[in-house]
């Protein structure tokens, strides 16, 4: 049975990158195929899932940012917009279905809820999860996930642990898991411990005293996230959560399709995702975010999530609802996945269609991380201030050569800073920040930014506003690379293809260092 799930996960995960898809809507298509032909879901299969949604949350945790959490932009719109929209699928529920009150109120809630799952799978990818944006939908999905943890400890069963209280001791113990992280290592040993404080402590740990699994681990990475080598420990966990996050996906499409009269109502919830999505801009929009960044959160809040099928599920064991509406909800989140996933693949692309509309709706009073930094009398400006980025800095600026950083990463931004490094925060796959930048002297712009949509737009953008000085990007893999040199990039580096030649070059320089000086001393 093990061997049919991968093998169909493989297939329809390829199936679906071959058009142009990312793999998760594959991997959900491989669920409902395999329902239909008579497979049902296994206990093994949903926790190995389960292991998967503790990894990614336990990753996310890893690059949140507390203050984050304490913005207007995040708990009013968070809140408010769970308010309206519980209220509202509660009415409809309760006017035109006819479903009592309580079970009403429990539905409205539990639609309202977005998939941190999701949210967490499109934007990392595309390293996002710390750009403004990103860190503005994180933060409202942390805010909808303490609402949905307090929902499901008022309905349960069994009331939590007398040793829960006990958890607020483990803030204190961060200076030992600190030193932890320290003594470790790089290899697998901290990949073992990564996966010990994900699962072991945060999702066993938390489940054993009576609380959520996923809040766990999600505190647990969160403790974590100001470590100097939370990247390093992300990125370890990276293909062991990919894998296991296959289980969830499958999982949800082995619960079966809804009966043929309840497609009506998928269809109607389903239907009712462009009205939540521009409920967020709008929220967003007011709280004084640009029309990019609230249109970007929108969009990766635009599904139905995991704790609406928990919640659901609390809902049916307590008899409030029927059964028939598991099935309904099941298909209901797989489908929102379908739409959300390569809607926000295209995120960038869509906002750059529809800006002159949305950017009617800004506010003139701005929120403070929302806006971009000039770049003084810098000559060469380096997008990106990650391991390539850096070192292109630190290259010119030994050579006397006024350059400048700009990341979307506030915490890289305060720690090149703190470094003596001149480094502005702004994003990069913004629209605007081109058309608002200062580059009359600027005679380069170095693009090295992972995502290829952003290097095309960067490009595009700032040929489209009249810069003709020289573009240079870095890529990947050949397909890439064309793309990018039509969107307006001069030349392209491969630093994993010309990483022996840079080897070399060193080592060359390292040689004459040490040979000429022998030369002349050696007698003649």
């Amino acid at each position: 049975m093990l061997a049919l799930w991968i093998l169909g996960a493989f297939v329809f995960g390829l199936l679906a990158r071959q058009l142009a898809l990312p793999p998760l809507v594959g991997f959900l298509a491989a669920g409902f195929l395999l329902n239909g032909f008579g497979v049902e879901p296994v206990p093994a299969l949903a926790r190995i899932g389960e292991v998967g949604v503790w990894l990614l949350l336990f990753s996310v945790g890893l690059k949140l940012r507390w203050q984050s959490l304490m913005a207007p932009a995040v708990w009013a719109t968070a809140s408010v917009h769970l308010l309206l929209t519980a209220a509202l699928a509660a009415f409809i529920a309760h006017g035109q279905v006819g479903v009592p009150w309580p079970a009403a109120w429990l539905l409205g809630a539990a639609f309202g809820f977005s998939s941190t799952v999701l949210t967490a799978t499109i934007l990392e990818p595309k390293k996002e999860l710390r750009a403004f944006h990103g860190r503005i939908a994180i933060a409202i999905l942390i805010i909808q996930d303490i609402v949905a943890v307090a929902v499901l400890a008022i309905g349960a069963d069994t009331a939590p642990s007398p040793y829960a209280g006990l958890l607020v001791l483990v803030v204190f113990a961060k200076p030992l898991l600190d030193r932890l992280v320290d003594f470790a290592g790089h290899d697998e040993i901290l990949a073992l411990f990564a996966v010990l404080l994900a699962v072991g402590a945060g999702g066993y740990g938390f489940e054993a005293l009576g609380l959520s699994g996923e809040v766990g681990a999600l505190l647990l990475g969160a403790l974590l996230a100001s470590h100097a080598r939370a990247v390093e420990l992300a990125d370890v966990l990276w293909g062991m959560k990919e894998v296991f996050l296959v289980g969830f996906f499958l999982s949800i499409g082995l619960g079966g399709m809804p009966s043929l009269g309840s497609l009506v109502g998928v269809s109607v919830l389903l239907l009712a995702l462009p009205f939540k999505a521009a409920l967020f801009f709008a929220l967003l929009v007011l709280a004084g975010l640009r029309a990019r960044s609230s249109f970007l959160a929108a969009l990766s809040l635009a599904s139905y999530g995991e704790f609406s099928l928990i919640i659901m599920q609390l809902g049916v064991r307590q008899g409030m609802l029927d059964p028939a509406w598991m099935p309904l909800a099941a298909v209901a989140v797989a489908g929102s996945f379908v739409l959300a996933a390569p809607l926000n693949r295209v995120a960038h692309g869509l906002y750059g269609r529809w800006e002159p509309l949305l950017q009617r709706f800004e506010r003139r009073r701005r929120h403070p991380d929302d806006e971009p930094l000039s770049v003084g009398a810098a000559e060469v400006l380096v997008v990106g201030m990650g391991r390539v980025g850096s070192g292109a800095y630190r290259y010119l600026r030994e050579r006397g050569v006024q350059v400048v950083g700009l990341d979307s990463d506030m915490s890289k931004v305060e720690a090149h800073v703190r470094g003596g490094r001149r480094v502005v925060y702004a994003d990069a796959e913004d629209p605007d920040l081109w058309h608002r930048l200062q580059l009359d002297r600027v005679r380069a712009v170095m693009l090295a930014v992972p995502d290829t949509e952003a290097k095309i737009l960067a490009s595009r953008r700032l040929r489209q506003r009249g810069f003709a000085g020289l573009i240079a990007a870095t890529h990947v893999y050949d397909e890439e690379r064309q793309e990018v040199l039509d969107a307006g990039c001069d030349v392209t580096y491969n630093y994993f293809a010309e990483a022996g030649t840079g080897f070399a070059v060193h080592v060359s320089d390292s040689l004459q260092d040490l040979i000429g000086p022998a030369r002349r001393r050696r007698p003649d």
